[in-house]
């Protein structure tokens, strides 16, 4: 019996593409210049002040016999990282920097241009996610497509989605022109989650804003509290978009990159719409 044609579907309107692609650029210089921002002083801590005796978590370079290694210490455990933490560059020409230089910007450590890069791609991404957010309340985009409904939320729609995802059993048919309820939490979790807390505490790294704004940073246990916190949110969203890649590649790499540039995207219709 042959297969069902595949149907092309309009998915992604342009304001959602062209907002897309402009956070792929905007968050990987972003991480890549703030890479370079921790490299200033690899180590965090909880609190108004910073313990250096004793940091929460730390990337150094540590002398072991006749050689140079690098270490990660997290809490109480030490991992050797050398070559990716701590300690890194190419041989003959190693160096005690947090990250290697390939995945800093600018590559040679500079606090100051790491930082006019790092704010000016701040207020890119700020500026980009308004512009999406503006466009999608007004359009309806957000209430249609992002936010879950009463079947989405049923206990026994949500367990169908983790088996079917852990499976790698994608939706097909009417369901794959929209976003299924693990997709909408997700989306939902880092924007209302993750974003705010990386923005705010990011504000409190600056000297002006905490002048203005005092109270902010203690909303948020003190300064270095805001720093590990700006951190760990950054981590959070490097996994949500390595999960989003990963989910790319599992369910059909150039269908979704295609409707991420053209808005159209490939679906195998139901069988009683094939029927129809």
């Amino acid at each position: 019996m042959a297969k069902p044609a595949k149907v092309l579907v309009y998915r992604h309107a342009a304001v959602t593409r062209l907002t897309h692609w402009i956070n792929v650029l905007a968050l990987t210089l972003l991480l890549m210049s703030g890479l370079n921002i921790f490299g200033a002083h690899p180590a965090l801590y909880w609190g108004q002040k910073a313990t250096f005796a004793h940091p929460w978590v730390s990337m150094t370079a540590e002398q072991q016999g006749d050689r140079t290694i690098g270490v990660t210490r997290i809490g109480s455990a030490k991992f050797n990282t050398t070559g990716v933490l701590g300690y890194s560059g190419k041989p003959g020409a190693q160096e005690a920097v947090a990250f290697p230089s390939w995945a800093t910007v600018p590559s040679y450590r500079d606090l100051a241009d790491s930082r006019h890069w790092h704010f000016f791609f701040a207020w890119l991404f700020v500026l980009n996610g308004l512009v999406y957010w503006l466009v999608g309340l007004i359009s309806g985009h957000i209430a249609k497509d992002m936010v879950p409904t009463g079947t989405d939320l049923k206990p026994r729609n949500i367990w169908h989605e983790i088996v079917t995802h852990a499976k790698l059993q994608f939706p097909k048919g009417e369901d794959a022109r929209r976003y299924n309820v693990l997709q909408k939490g997700a989306y939902l979790g880092v924007v209302l989650v993750l974003l705010p807390l990386m923005v705010l505490t990011g504000l409190c790294m600056s000297p002006g804003f905490n002048a203005a704004t005092p109270w902010l940073v203690d909303f948020f246990g003190g300064r270095q509290s805001a720093r590990t916190i700006h951190f760990l949110t950054a981590t959070g969203i490097v996994g949500f978009v390595l999960l989003h890649l990963a989910m790319v590649v599992a369910s059909g790499t150039w269908n979704n990159i295609r409707s991420m540039i053209t808005g159209r995207y490939a679906i195998v219709p139901d069988k009683e719409e094939s029927a129809a």
